[in-house]
């Protein structure tokens, strides 16, 4: 049993208790509120300190390449098909990355993570604890999307040297809207009464028959206006859910997006113009997607942005026009909702895993430090 004592307690429930407690009980919080005590805990002092659930980066590609290990160290990407619906992140993912370390240290309890955007369907991502030796043991969510990409990424790793299909962004939605009509046809053949009629099990097929039950939704890498709406328009088409991942120009279609209400996972903000689907980066998209309605989570896309800097990014966007409070949200309870963990996670509420992060003060001020790191119940990081 663990007592936090005396901090300003942010639960992203609706309400901010200052001078506030929070009982954890056997990996879960107990109770939050004022003046509670425990008999046996342990009590962390934590008074005047900024008391918020764990921070969850909602898209990135942690333990998947990991750091100062070049080439060596890159399980992102399986650029020899552009189509690998059944690879799965938890496959990928090395635990003992010391980037898993960094993260915690800065507060970060859970990440999104999986494959990149070299393929038009690149595999399966995963919700994981920031802490552990075993990815099995780590798991939140699995899985929790089918990662697709549209755009550059793709169209260069298989319309260059490759010279291989696709090198435009027609035939790019062309493969997806071929695989994801495959898999409809393949789970109609599963149905079929009679085991002779069905069609042989296919790894890559029940992966995207996952997206097509909306058990889990396509997560969409798109940069450019015209790739939003194309996620969108094949989205609608086939009536799966859909992430809108970077969504760099969202800004300038913010009233359409509005109008289709996909929730927007915005970033990597925090990086140069380095091609031509960038030249809009801004940090002020966050900020006007978010007044805009719509849910909106921060991402760093880690390693492009190195994961423990995501409060920086959210700070940034702060700068730029964004609500203090939804900046706050875009880094917990938002993401967390997006990827189907807000069960869990997200939130400081009684049943829910404890997972809390502990700064000196705001952390959307750069200045403040993260002080402690809570995950599930166990206090993992304390700074000396």
């Amino acid at each position: 049993m663990l007592l936090l004592k005396n901090g300003n307690v942010h639960t992203m429930a609706g309400e901010v208790i200052e001078g506030g407690d929070v009982l954890i009980n056997e990996g879960r919080v107990q109770e939050v509120g004022r003046n509670l005590s425990g008999s046996g805990a342990e009590v962390l002092d934590v008074t005047g300190k900024f008391v918020m659930p764990g921070i969850i980066d909602a898209h990135s590609h942690l333990g998947m390449w990991e750091d100062a290990m070049g080439f060596e160290g890159d399980d992102g990407n399986e650029e020899t098909d552009p189509v690998t619906p059944g690879l799965r992140a938890i496959d990928g993912i090395n635990p003992m990355d010391r980037c898993f370390e960094d993260a915690y240290r800065g507060g970060v309890t859970a990440a999104v993570t999986g494959p990149g955007s070299a393929n038009v369907i690149g595999g399966l991502f995963t919700a994981v604890k920031t802490y552990g030796k075993r990815v099995d043991d780590m798991i939140i969510k699995d899985p929790v999307a089918l990662k697709v990409a549209f755009g550059e990424n793709p169209k260069t790793v298989y319309g260059g040297e490759q010279k291989k299909t696709p090198r435009t962004r027609m035939a790019i939605a062309g493969i997806l809207r071929e695989e994801l009509t495959k898999a409809k046809e393949y789970m109609e053949g599963r149905a079929k009464p009679k085991e002779e009629d069905r069609p042989d099990f296919d790894m890559g097929m029940e992966a995207i028959a996952k997206v097509l039950r909306r058990e889990i939704p396509l997560k969409a890498h798109a940069h450019r206006a015209d790739d939003i709406f194309t996620a969108i328009r094949i989205a609608k088409e086939f009536d799966v859910r859909l992430t809108l991942d970077h969504c760099t120009e969202g800004h300038l279609i913010v009233d359409y997006l509005k109008q289709e209400g996909y929730p927007c996972i915005v970033g990597p903000s925090l990086t140069d113009r380095s091609k031509i689907e960038l030249k809009n980066l801004s940090f002020k998209t966050p900020g006007i997607l978010s007044k805009a309605g719509l849910t909106v989570a921060i991402m760093t896309d880690h390693p492009v942005i190195p994961l423990q800097y995501i409060t920086l990014c959210a700070s940034l966007a702060v700068r730029e026009g964004m609500d203090e409070a939804e900046a706050l949200r875009a880094i917990t309870i938002n993401p967390a909702k997006i990827a189907g963990i807000d069960g869990r996670v997200g939130s400081i509420e009684a049943g829910k895993d404890a997972d809390v992060a502990i700064f000196d003060g705001n952390p959307l001020d750069i200045r403040n430090r993260c002080y402690a790191t809570v995950i599930n119940g166990a206090v993992i990081y304390k700074r000396d």
